[in-house]
């Protein structure tokens, strides 16, 4: 509980200080279309107990140029193994809503703060001669994704780019995909792509801010 406190603390801190700094310098107030953007991910998280495949398209808009925020969906299938005993199996199928911010303290470089309540559909295969019967289960679950990643080719907001990062859930609640049976967190790595809407109605970004 601690750790979800420090982690939205620090995002609401950022936001606060990155609309300040947007406010001082803004050449004009208001919603503008060519701020809007959309993409999506690819999710892969590995290890020697458990695999996560997933993507997560999102819509989202940038409040300045340290600062983007999106609303996002999530599509995962997690497979692990050792999950009660030994020679066990779980098989996943995870799909929800959630929303992230993302901050820039350089152009090419960010910390991610991402919210997800999944969904999940549960199947538990037994180990051979195993201690527990099959099963299969509906749960929902609450997610707090934390980390970073870099951003190929991005000149400030207005702009698309590609980007890779590395993530953790540190709410690390049991039923969560990205935590195995022993409560460890997952590492959580994306590839993904970030496309900038309506820049041709703005010079075809010929006159864009940069950093």
């Amino acid at each position: 509980m601690k750790r979800i406190l420090i982690g939205l603390l620090f995002s609401g801190s950022l936001l606060q200080a990155s609309a300040q700094d947007e406010k001082a310098g803004s050449e004009g107030n208001g919603f503008k279309k060519e701020n809007m953007f959309v993409g999506g991910d690819l999710t892969l998280s590995f290890s020697n107990y458990a695999t996560v495949l997933g993507i997560s398209p999102y819509f989202g808009y940038s409040l300045n140029k340290y600062l983007d925020v999106a609303a996002s969906a999530n599509f995962n299938y997690t497979s692990q193994r050792d999950y009660i005993e030994y020679g066990d199996k779980v098989r996943q199928t995870v799909y929800g809503p959630g929303a992230f911010v993302r901050v820039f303290p350089v152009k090419f470089l960010f910390a991610q703060a991402e919210y997800q309540h999944n969904f999940i559909k549960y199947k538990y295969i037994p180990a051979d001669n195993g201690s527990y019967a099959p099963s299969t289960d509906h749960v929902d679950a609450n997610s707090l994704l934390l980390g970073a990643g870099f951003a190929g080719g991005r000149e400030g907001k207005g702009t698309s780019f590609y980007y890779i990062s590395i993530m953790w859930d540190v709410a690390k609640v049991a039923e969560s995909p990205y935590v195995d049976g022993l409560g460890r967190a997952l590492p959580i790595i994306r590839a993904g792509y970030n496309i900038a809407l309506f820049q041709g109605d703005n010079g075809g970004g010929r006159h864009r801010r940069r950093f």
